[in-house]
């Protein structure tokens, strides 16, 4: 299922399985972005718009409070992530960074037993699919400065600035600059 949210004047769009929320895309990507993906996650399925049961999972009421500045926990919301283990380690790591604080990804490479995995590690978190909840937007370079983001780095600099990070700089990959 599927349902369109309205944040800050912008439309995401947001995706769920029975077993829980399992994609959130950004305002400048749209459904046939992911059609190979939900392809592969639901093959021979169709994807249905149902706000309704997007809104019972407590998404809504999440992003809400969080673009309004508050810190809701995510630990009600169901999730159901889909990628390989070494992803999902990756996932869950950065769902324990803090409200307001940031990691390398060195940080996390380390936190998963995998000190040398860095460059996977971003690879995994490029591929996070549920941006705002699993935090990827606090992950930065070990220089200090931004790297990547599929929303962008000013929306990922909005997101930092939002939760008053602060002494992160500029900087980051031509493809992400908008």
């Amino acid at each position: 299922m599927w349902a369109k949210q309205e944040l800050e004047g912008r439309e995401w769009l947001i995706l769920a399985t029975e077993r829980g929320l399992c994609r959130i895309i950004f305002p400048h990507e749209g459904l046939e972005d992911f059609q190979s993906w939900i392809s592969r996650i639901i093959p021979g399925g169709v994807l249905r718009e149902d706000e309704a049961a997007l809104r019972r999972t407590g998404i809504t009421e999440w992003l809400h409070d969080y673009f309004a500045g508050k810190r809701p926990p995510i630990s009600a919301i169901p999730l159901d992530l889909i990628g390989t283990t070494f992803q999902r380690e990756v996932w869950e790591e950065l769902g324990k960074v803090p409200y307001g604080e940031i990691r390398t990804y060195g940080d996390i490479a380390t936190a998963i037993g995998k000190p040398q995995a860095v460059r996977a590690v971003g690879a995994a978190n490029g591929a996070n699919p549920i941006p705002l909840l699993l935090p990827c937007h606090r992950i930065i370079g070990a220089n200090r400065k931004l790297t990547g983001f599929r929303g962008g780095l000013e929306m990922k600099r909005k997101l930092l600035d939002l939760e008053g990070i602060k002494g992160v700089e500029d900087g980051g990959y031509a493809r992400f600059q908008f």
